[in-house]
């Protein structure tokens, strides 16, 4: 077994917390609360970069005709209800949190600063990265990327509600797709699984950061990779 994970980022959809009908659920926050109590628990330091497709996404935008850069600015706000809601949820359990946006709303939360993230990690609070990296045209994939490098995580976990890891194919569509155990970056972007995007791959083709893609529906899963089991899909520089 490969030792503990001292710092991860944990990258989670938007739909993560989505329930029928709402933008929320409560059962699925507090499985995501459940993960990361776990995490922490164990001594583990827990940034996390959550998706906002349960508000908003892309082709709502595109249907709608609202303009592309100004569609972007509303998906990073929806991450911003989001890690507002993790923070609380969190909070009222009594789990430390922190967000920190890349999008300025100083009311509701903090700036994004690279040294005072790093330290909100160092004192083992949870750190929620908000409204995407700032820009239009870039995904929350790449923010995560970007943010796992900036933070010197040694984990990049990506969980997937029902997805074991990183398949050759869509399982929902072909039965015969099979699970990889282990691919490189430079794999998944010459044979553009679907994974991240290209964005995103580019990021971490130099880069010393492992990422395990997970099935999250069971928090013991998180624990166990987190501890280093060799559970879904590892994507690795290292030979």
């Amino acid at each position: 077994m490969a030792e503990q994970y001292k710092r991860i980022l944990l990258k989670i959809s938007g739909e993560a917390l989505k329930g029928d009908g709402d933008i929320y659920s409560k059962e699925y926050l507090e499985k995501v609360y459940t993960i990361v109590k776990k995490i922490t628990d164990m001594g583990t330091e827990v940034a996390i970069v959550c998706g906002g497709g349960n508000i908003w996404r892309g082709n709502l935008a595109e249907n709608l005709g609202v303009e592309r850069t100004s569609g972007d600015y509303m998906g990073m706000l929806a991450t911003i209800m989001n890690a507002m809601c993790l923070q609380s949820f969190f909070e009222n359990r009594g789990l430390v949190t922190r967000v920190m946006s890349a999008v300025e709303c100083n009311k509701v939360c903090e700036p994004y600063i690279r040294r005072k993230a790093i330290r909100h990690l160092e004192k083992k609070r949870v750190v929620i990265f908000a409204g995407g990296i700032g820009s239009p045209y870039f995904t929350t994939d790449t923010c995560a990327a970007l943010r796992a490098k900036e933070i010197c995580a040694d984990g990049f976990f990506m969980g997937k509600n029902g997805v074991e890891g990183v398949y050759t194919d869509d399982p929902r569509k072909n039965p015969d797709a099979t699970l990889i155990k282990k691919t490189s970056y430079q794999e998944i972007l010459t044979k553009q699984l679907k994974v991240m995007d290209a964005t995103a791959l580019g990021l971490l083709l130099d880069s010393t950061v492992d990422l395990r893609v997970f099935n999250m529906n069971d928090p013991e899963n998180a624990v166990r990779v987190v501890k280093g089991e060799d559970l879904g899909t590892l994507v690795t520089n290292s030979k």
